[in-house]
């Protein structure tokens, strides 16, 4: 007779203390909704719904056949891939940068994001988040064991952090920032940028800026990026993605750039977790990097049409809400009658088949708002507002 031995597994503390992440707990209930047989019409995950551009896609289909991109691929990426992002950056923002030094690809921004902190942040550091922000952040500086000390982002500061706040906190050891922001779509002017490194030099903060959403953007007005001002290299890193630009969110390509000694260690970070990015994406990307900028103008007229009618449909029924100026999120108020995001969120699940994305869930001062996005054609959009129509 033999005996077994029952092993008590249990997660780390470090993954007990983390909620539970906030996308995959929305999918769950569609997931649900669904296989009950209902109609979902999905305003929850921002994740872009037309393909990918042709040229891009037969770029890869070239690449993947060519052996040299079968092995393992360099730490830094193409030098071409490099090149071609510098000058990008340079024809985009009118920057300088390195491409041995200063910039460093990525498997997607938020890998890039998630593996910076164990790099720069050692356990008890004091890390500046705003508050709501995207959640991913949140749980990369826990993992690094760095202690997070909320700025709250407020309407009537255009959804920026007061940085006469930020100069009152003492022994920060870095600051996250995100404009066009996730999730209230807010933008930020180079003044504010000036003002935030001119803080950030003085108390010795670095900052981490992530723009993915730098090329979604409305009615004209490009967002700066925070390297574009004097001296910000000194003490900043800025994150960009392939993803919401070009369609490219399943392909899992960006890259950070900025600060040669955050990038380095960045990649130190990296050398020891992947192997680099599949070459034949980054062939990809090159080519993506050279799309004509009519084909991304297009991207946003598409987007500003689909903005428009949310917007204006929603305030047919009484619900007004204030137009995004970037990213493909809309950010609004809870409707009269509504008291908590989650109720709100699982109400239009439940009473209309919308999925919507409650505030809470972006931090403590995203309460109040829920967030609905554009990645979604005209008609379905349509038959959403007609849905909650019916429900306000």
């Amino acid at each position: 007779m033999t005996v077994e031995t029952v092993f008590n597994i249990e997660f780390s503390d470090r993954l007990k203390e983390l909620p539970p992440y906030l996308f995959v707990e929305i999918d769950k209930a569609k997931r649900q909704a669904r296989a009950e047989g209902r109609d979902i019409i999905d305003l929850g995950v921002g994740d872009p719904d037309t393909p990918t551009l042709p040229h891009i896609i037969q770029a890869l289909q070239k690449s993947v056949t060519d052996p040299a991109n079968h092995r393992y691929a360099f730490d830094a990426g193409l030098p071409l891939l490099r090149t071609e992002i510098a000058a990008w950056f340079k024809k985009r923002f009118g920057v300088e940068l390195n491409p041995d030094t200063e910039i460093y690809p990525l498997i997607g921004s938020k890998e890039g994001l998630a593996h910076l902190p164990l790099g720069i942040i050692n356990p008890k550091d004091k890390v500046i988040l705003t508050d709501p922000a995207y959640p991913a952040y949140r749980a990369s500086i826990a993992f690094a064991g760095g202690k997070i000390q909320n700025l709250p982002l407020k309407e009537g500061n255009g959804f920026l952090p007061d940085l006469k706040k930020l100069a009152e906190i003492k022994d920060a050891k870095a600051m996250w920032v995100n404009y066009p922001n996730n999730p209230t779509s807010a933008t930020a002017n180079l003044e504010f940028y000036k003002e935030l490194v001119a803080i950030a030099k003085e108390k010795g903060i670095i900052l981490v800026s992530d723009m993915a959403y730098s090329e979604i953007y409305f009615d004209g007005e490009k967002p700066p990026s925070i390297l574009e001002v004097e001296g910000a290299k000194d003490i900043a890193i800025e994150f960009h993605s392939f993803s919401k630009t070009y369609n490219m969110t399943g392909w899992r390509i960006g890259w950070a750039c900025g600060n040669p000694k955050l990038v380095a260690a960045l990649a130190k970070v990296k050398s020891n977790f992947d192997s680099g990015i599949f070459q034949a994406i980054q062939v990809a990307g090159v080519t993506a990097l050279r799309t004509k900028e009519e084909e991304i103008e297009d991207l946003r007229r598409m987007y500003q049409e689909r903005r428009d009618l949310l917007i204006n449909g929603l305030r047919g029924v009484g619900w007004k809400i204030p137009p995004p100026k970037a990213a493909f999120y809309v950010w609004a108020r809870l409707p009269k009658g509504y008291t908590s995001s989650i109720e709100t969120a699982s109400r239009f699940l439940q009473e209309a088949n919308v999925v919507v994305t409650p505030g809470i869930g972006f931090g403590e001062a995203g309460e109040g708002f829920i967030r609905m996005t554009i990645t979604m054609p005209k008609d379905r959009l349509s038959e959403a507002i007609a849905r909650l129509s019916k429900i306000l």
